[in-house]
């Protein structure tokens, strides 16, 4: 059995589907990076897993506990919110509350931690991100960057057994993508399992151990980066890789 199971996701939004029938197993430790054309489905994958929305059909098992991702069970919603921490585009810290508060906020609340082990343990992840000198700052008063790294020292301090993450450099000036980009290389290294959509096609070679193309919200290829980026054997990739210069091909004039 894998880490983790993914059996018949399935979205639509009206007539439009969005994500048909994904099947998918990830083993733990595995670093996935989600790639394809936009409105392809990658971020709605990861908001299903986390039931920020709600697919037709579908089912997730973690380490063996399944739950139904069409459930209206409040309880199951939880447990499975308890399993998978999200890492948006747009950090979604709360503007009032200092970094170190940001990540004590979920174990106080959602854990139910006594304050001075959720203080140790906010702590100790800021300072892997490198954020130990900025607790008590507020988000206004960090840069981009460091605002998506409290973001996942808030993630990383649930212990979720997965960790999805949606363009977490999308939002950023070019010139701070860089510290957010070897912070989730840090956060892969320590072994977490990562589910991760990006456009960064050089670090998904670096750091992810496999790599899924999505196309129409089908999994239409599936394996490690020198498969995918070195030896595409799927003609829609081929044609991906040489829009996003990944791939020699064809000079196009204009």
């Amino acid at each position: 059995m894998s880490f983790v199971e993914i059996r018949g996701l399935s979205k639509k939004f009206g007539q439009n589907v969005v994500l048909n029938d994904i099947n998918l197993d990830i083993r733990k430790g595995d670093v996935v990076a989600i790639i394809g054309p936009s409105g392809t489905g990658k971020s709605t994958l990861l908001r299903a897993l986390n039931l920020l929305e709600k697919p037709e059909k579908g089912e997730v098992s973690i380490e063996g506990n399944v739950y139904d991702l069409t459930t209206k069970s409040a309880k199951k919603k939880l447990e499975l919110r308890k399993s998978t921490e999200m890492v948006f585009q747009q950090f979604n810290l709360f503007k009032n509350k200092t970094a170190l508060e940001n990540v004590m906020e979920g174990l106080l609340i959602v854990k139910r931690m006594k304050k001075e082990e959720a203080r140790k343990r906010a702590i100790n992840q800021l300072e892997k991100v490198g954020m130990g000198d900025r607790l008590n700052h507020y988000p206004r008063h960090l840069s981009g960057g460091q605002q998506q790294r409290v973001a996942i020292a808030r993630a990383l301090a649930m212990e979720p057994k997965m960790l999805l993450m949606d363009e977490p450099t999308s939002a950023l000036d070019p010139e701070l993508v860089s510290e957010v980009l070897l912070t989730v290389k840090k956060v892969a290294q320590e072994g977490n399992t990562i589910l991760l959509v990006t456009h960064e096609m050089n670090f998904v070679k670096k750091v992810a151990n496999r790599v899924i193309f999505l196309e129409n919200g089908k999994v239409v290829a599936d394996g490690t980066p020198k498969e995918i980026f070195e030896n595409p054997s799927n003609d829609r990739l081929k044609e991906f890789l040489v829009k996003i210069h990944m791939l020699e091909g064809l000079e196009y004039t204009i």
